[in-house]
């Protein structure tokens, strides 16, 4: 005589409801960085996925606990409702935890935000207000988001910086070369892994010194950049102090600036 085992309705369930998830995270984040869908329905179809990853959550556990008690079938289905639920709730869990990390805030600059003026396109809504730091939350937070200055021409600076932009494949709006009375600016998009537009500007002004770097960096249609605009300022802020460190050791005379030595290359300054 046969014992039939049956199958744990808990355990199928909880493998549908993860397979579901993972679809409805995916792809909301996809029609969002190719710009089908709004910000807004983003919102909502995230939130609908990671309330149907954390039922499929619920679910998988319970399956789990029923099993270990009944001896139904369905273990595999129960863990790979339960890995798969985990995997749609991780990036709710990193955000989450960069929520907690960061205070709520979309705009970030190393000067007044009215010498770095946004590039916006043609036909998108108006940028929310934006969210800003105390000085003293900036310094504390993003200590390297700061103003930089460069024993370097201008035009030697901004060279550098247009090339940088070009390496992180940023999409430029704007590009204004300096002149002898009037500085340079790079306008240029970037894009998270969600889809969130932010727009970096950045601004070479000549100086007695050589030049000075000013850099801005804003969420255009976000509530919260999770930190990103400040360390965006940071590391590339960072790498361009190593690249004019590299520049000046490599090149002891490349800095053509009025009453700077040429026998020995300057340190750099960082402000």
């Amino acid at each position: 005589m046969r014992i039939l085992i049956r199958t744990s309705r808990w355990a199928i369930w909880a493998r549908r409801l993860g397979t579901l998830a993972l679809p409805l995270v995916v792809i909301p984040v996809l029609l969002h960085r190719e710009r089908f869908i709004t910000g807004d329905l983003f919102l909502v179809a995230v939130l609908l996925a990671g309330l149907v990853a954390l039922v499929a959550l619920l679910v998988s556990l319970i399956a789990l606990a029923r099993l270990w008690h009944t001896g139904d079938q369905g273990w595999g289905k129960a863990l790979a409702g339960l890995a798969l639920a985990l995997l749609c709730l991780a990036p709710f869990g990193w955000y989450a935890s960069l929520a907690l990390r960061y205070p709520p805030a979309t705009d970030m600059a190393t000067t007044e935000r009215g010498a770095l003026p946004l590039v916006f396109e043609p036909g998108t809504a108006a940028m929310p207000a934006p969210r800003l730091l105390t000085p003293a939350q900036q310094a504390t937070i993003f200590p390297n988001a700061q103003m930089r200055t460069y024993p370097l021409a201008p035009e030697q600076t901004f060279a550098m910086l247009e090339r940088m932009v070009a390496d992180r494949g940023w999409d430029v709006r704007l590009l204004r070369e300096p002149t002898a009375d009037s500085p340079g600016r790079i306008n240029a998009q970037a894009m998270t892994l969600p889809g969130w537009r932010e727009e970096a500007v950045l601004r070479v002004t000549p100086i007695a010194e050589g030049s000075r770097v000013d850099m801005r960096s804003a969420s255009l249609n976000a509530l919260h950049d999770f930190g990103s605009n400040g360390q965006r300022i940071e590391e590339f802020l960072t790498a361009l102090d190593d690249a004019v460190t590299v520049l000046l050791r490599d090149n002891p005379v490349v800095a053509p600036v009025e009453g700077e030595a040429e026998t020995a290359p300057p340190a750099v300054p960082v402000n």
